[in-house]
């Protein structure tokens, strides 16, 4: 997509709503670092003060996350991603499960009946990459796997919505991948991955469910074993 060079008038506006479709459209990831300011300002064709005024508007909406002497990153998807961070903060792990145990259930069978074949694909390099990642001994990267499958089937059910909501939740549902992992003996045998995975690409919904809800079932109890 990249930048484009914008009209005079509401410039700021314009600015803002090209770096959101950046955003939305993953060209700049949650997590990522934007490009430096004097190249925003070249590709846009803008003057620095309306550059900045932009990256104030998305900080201030929660989009966007200022890092003292390294740069601006993305935080959020949306506004609303943003909203969500902040309250999933504010919470236990256990009601973040409970949430994530009423859309993933739904999103697994939504997955089943609307994926494509670019969906099954991504789906099955992520319970591949989340395999791999089992026994390694850098969990941060195992954590990372594992929520990029869930997110790989959110995006499957093709709601803009859904996965909007999920995108907001995605540090919430890491914070509770990390809490389970931590108390997990055998992250390999963890059921429902790679079930899941096979019933979406049969586009099976009945055997969908069931395998989101063998490891929901699995989270549930490792929560509420925990110390």
């Amino acid at each position: 997509m990249g930048l484009t060079a914008v009209r005079p008038g509401r410039l700021c506006d314009e600015v803002v709503a090209q770096f959101e479709a950046l955003i939305a459209a993953g060209e700049w990831p949650v997590g990522a670092k934007i490009p430096p300011e004097p190249e925003l300002v070249a590709a846009l064709g803008v003057g620095r003060n309306t550059v900045r005024e932009a990256v104030r508007a998305l900080e201030h909406a929660g989009v966007l996350e200022p890092r003292r002497g390294d740069g601006t990153y993305v935080r959020a998807t949306s506004d609303l991603g943003a909203a969500l961070m902040r309250r999933a903060r504010r919470t236990t792990v256990a009601h973040v499960l409970a949430v994530r145990t009423s859309l993933e259930r739904d999103a697994a069978v939504a997955a089943a009946l609307h994926r494509t074949d670019a969906d099954v694909a991504a789906i099955r390099a992520a319970v591949e990459a989340r395999r791999a990642a089992c026994d390694q001994p850098d969990r941060a990267a195992f954590v990372a796997a594992d929520v990029a499958f869930h997110r790989a089937v959110i995006a499957a059910t093709g709601n803009p919505v859904l996965i909007d909501l999920y995108a907001g939740l995605s540090e919430a549902v890491q914070r509770t991948v990390s809490e389970i992992d931590e108390h997990d003996d055998d992250p390999a045998g963890f059921p429902g991955h790679e079930e899941l995975a096979a019933a979406i690409a049969a586009g099976d919904p009945d055997a969908a469910r069931a395998a989101a809800d063998r490891y929901l079932d699995a989270a549930r109890a490792i929560v509420e074993r925990r110390p």
